[in-house]
């Protein structure tokens, strides 16, 4: 059967070799069809952050709606990725992607018909939604590509994904300025009209994904589940997923990586507009240069994991995670005290290329965690990021007195990433390799065997010697 593949497979037909310029199915043609459409997804979702200062003034947005609307996007985002994680488990990635896709894309067009502040938080919670197909774009990446390399696999399936919000931060004012300045239409025309650009990219995306998609290596998800070994009920599935502690964990740390990096992308177009008092073609530039750097910091995680773990395991990608994360941490809180324009420009780069690759890291980890919950574990963990946003997003950009300048937000923002960084000397994997400070175990863990018996290893790993 391996001769049927035009890259080396291992047992279960799952690449072992990984080339982002190859094109070859069913693989590679899997990885181009994830990262281009949750590409439109990230694109929809952050093509009303640039165009905020324009908006505001439009539909008399106070700050308190401002923050109350992108509050509003991660929420959507949430439970939406919760169930897409038990989705993908039992109808597949391909399915599950498009069908969400397609869903959200009338949405992001009815962006161009909102009139008043109620309708701009509604929308954006609802197209919040489409980001749960980052859940679909790792487990995905999971089911195609062996743990040899699923690291880089994810990093670069997310990491070009994402770029998606750096284009629409460069390219949503652009758009608008051309039908200012060379159509000759009123302001508030021109930011409606802006949306039909993302709303047909997404749908195009989705229906490539149907027209040209397979979920697995050996065929489509209905057929190709017929020889699993588990019994595939919903209920099953996730409670399988739920109970296990160090999917909670990464959900947490996930969120002041991946959490902190969608903050981030909410308020820094806004952010520099206001404090250096630049317009909003050169603070879109400015941070589209955050989101530019997923281009090689994600994949870049990604590659670190996967070589830590060639030569130290599991402890080699939980090491790596936590000291690039620690970094990003030092890097954010510094980003709030800088008081110059360049100087900001410069730790925001640095920083945008530690917290991305943090993520890329961290869904390096995820695929391990559970065989049989793939899909669950993937949800939470992505769901968490989610989580992470709102709660940075409530706690410390949406206040309208005030209270904490956006400065000083960024740096709290720093700080609660040390702390949640630390929960990761918790986790511990038994058959994959052990824990920050503790090997693997030697013991057999039934069906699943790193997912049953969950809080036996945890207690384990407390007390086990180090080697």
């Amino acid at each position: 059967m391996e001769e049927s593949f035009s890259i080396p497979v291992d047992l279960n037909h799952k690449a072992t070799e990984f080339n982002p310029f190859s094109i070859s199915s069913p693989h590679m043609q899997a990885f181009h069809l994830a990262w281009l459409s949750l590409f439109s997804c990230f694109f929809s979702t952050f093509s009303i952050p640039p165009l905020i200062p324009i908006i505001r003034e439009d539909l008399h947005l106070s700050h308190s709606d401002v923050g109350k609307a992108a509050v509003a996007s991660f929420l959507g985002s949430i439970f939406s990725r919760l169930v897409m994680g038990p989705t993908c488990d039992l109808v597949g990635p391909r399915i599950a992607s498009a069908t969400l896709s397609l869903i959200t894309a009338p949405l992001v067009l009815s962006t161009s018909f909102i009139s008043s502040p109620s309708s701009f938080i509604l929308i954006r919670f609802l197209i919040g939604f489409s980001l749960a197909n980052f859940v679909a774009n790792q487990f995905w990446m999971s089911s195609m590509f062996s743990g040899r390399v699923v690291g880089i696999a994810n990093g670069f399936a997310a990491g070009w994904a994402n770029v998606g919000s750096g284009f629409a931060q460069l390219f949503m004012p652009l758009i608008y300025s051309f039908f200012i300045k060379t159509l000759n239409l009123s302001s508030s025309t021109a930011w409606r009209i802006a949306f039909i650009f993302p709303a047909i990219f997404q749908a195009v995306t989705a229906i490539m994904v149907l027209a040209f998609g397979q979920d697995l290596p050996d065929g489509n998800f209905k057929r190709a589940k017929k020889n699993t070994t588990y019994k595939d009920n919903a209920f099953g599935v996730l409670f399988n997923g739920l109970k296990n502690y160090r999917g909670w964990i990464l959900g947490l740390t996930y969120g002041f990586c991946f959490g902190v990096e969608l903050t981030t992308d909410n308020i820094i177009a806004q952010y520099f507009y206001d404090r250096f008092s630049l317009d909003i073609e050169t603070a879109g530039i400015i941070a589209a240069s955050f989101g530019f750097a997923n281009i090689v910091s994600r994949p870049a995680g990604g590659m670190v994991s996967d070589e830590m773990g060639r030569r130290y395991g599991m402890r080699g990608r939980l090491w790596s995670l936590w000291v690039v994360q620690t970094v990003a941490g030092l890097l954010c809180y510094w980003l709030g005290r800088a008081n110059s324009l360049w100087g900001s420009i410069l730790v925001m780069c640095c920083f945008s290329l530690f917290v991305q690759a943090a993520s890329g890291l961290t869904f390096g980890v995820v695929p391990f965690v559970s065989k049989r919950s793939l899909g669950v574990i993937s949800g939470m963990t992505g769901s968490g990021g989610t989580v992470g946003a709102v709660v940075t997003q409530i706690l410390l950009f949406s206040g309208s007195d005030n209270k904490i300048s956006t400065e000083k937000g960024i740096s709290i923002m720093g700080l609660m990433m040390l702390f949640c960084t630390l929960l990761l000397t918790l986790i511990y994997l038994p058959k994959s390799g052990g824990g920050m400070f503790c090997g693997s175990s030697k013991e057999s863990d039934d069906d699943d065997p790193i997912n049953t018996h969950n809080f036996y290893p945890f207690f384990t790993y407390i007390f086990c010697r180090t080697h």
